[in-house]
């Protein structure tokens, strides 16, 4: 297996990262820790340390964890592929694949989490346990401020901004940032939908987290976890295996910063 770096004396138990090439393009990932594994999957924009700098020292304690980034961001060299979650969650698999793999948590935060929900349905027996961190698998899951605000981005609202520095900072080639920005955008102005009727069909136990206030439509987030078999009275019959969290006084970005919390739901789900 080709890695970038290897090492075993850094505080947050950095064990080896690399490249994976997988349908058409190289997908970055790094691994990390002992133990199950459990794959990371970021935000739109965002890169590995942003998103989960402060929650891998945590998992890796006790976990095998193996973050990527998704096609054009952060490391992974932009490409002209067309961007699609499914495109995206094939990639998953690959790496998993590259990897020696055969089965993983999944943890998904906002755009990521579209693609561990896409994951989930592509490749249900590659999979374990869902995480699903603020998304939705649709977009009439957003509120209607949310999605207006994904059809009226300018790339100019991302100039000189935490996510454009942060690509800056381990990008291939920083020139493919409006391209990139291009593809994304593009991604995001078209609805989708991953259909109620399948995502009710996932087998693995599933956990959701939202903030109180990130943008969810919490009435169909409430729809989504009786699909997965939740929002009953439990002192009637069994405790179903999914999982839903809803984390007071937090928004979208404030969430993911949670560290503390995030790591007591996924610890205790995970177990």
């Amino acid at each position: 297996m080709a890695t970038a770096s290897q090492s075993k004396e850094q505080p947050d138990k950095l064990i080896n990262s690399g490249y994976a090439p997988v349908n058409g393009i190289e997908v970055y990932y790094e691994i990390y820790g002992e133990g199950r594994p459990v794959i990371l999957l970021h935000g739109a924009y965002m890169t590995i340390d942003m998103n989960w700098g402060q929650l891998i020292p945590e998992l890796s304690k006790t976990r095998k964890v193996i973050a990527l980034e998704l096609q054009g961001h952060g490391h992974t060299p932009f490409s002209e592929r067309t961007l699609s979650r499914a495109t995206l969650a094939s990639d998953v698999e690959g790496v998993m694949d590259y990897l020696e793999i055969d089965t993983a948590d999944v943890v998904g935060y906002s755009f990521g989490g579209t693609v561990a929900y896409q994951f989930a349905l592509q490749s249900p027996k590659r999979l374990r346990n869902l995480v699903i961190i603020s998304t939705t698998y649709k977009t009439s899951g957003w509120m209607p401020e949310v999605t207006n605000a994904f059809k009226n981005r300018k790339p100019e609202m991302f100039t000189n901004s935490p996510l454009h520095a942060a690509y800056n900072a381990v990008a291939p080639d920083k020139t493919k940032w409006p391209k990139f920005l291009e593809q994304m955008f593009a991604l995001a102005g078209e609805p989708y939908d991953l259909g109620e009727e399948n995502i009710a069909k996932i087998t693995a136990p599933v956990l959701l987290i939202a903030g109180d206030n990130d943008g969810l439509d919490k009435i169909e987030l409430i729809k989504t976890y009786q699909l997965l078999g939740g929002a009953i009275c439990a002192d009637f019959g069994a405790m179903p295996k999914s999982q839903l969290a809803i984390v007071p006084s937090q928004g979208h970005w404030s969430l993911i910063m949670q560290t503390q919390i995030l790591f007591g739901y996924l610890d205790r789900f995970l177990q």
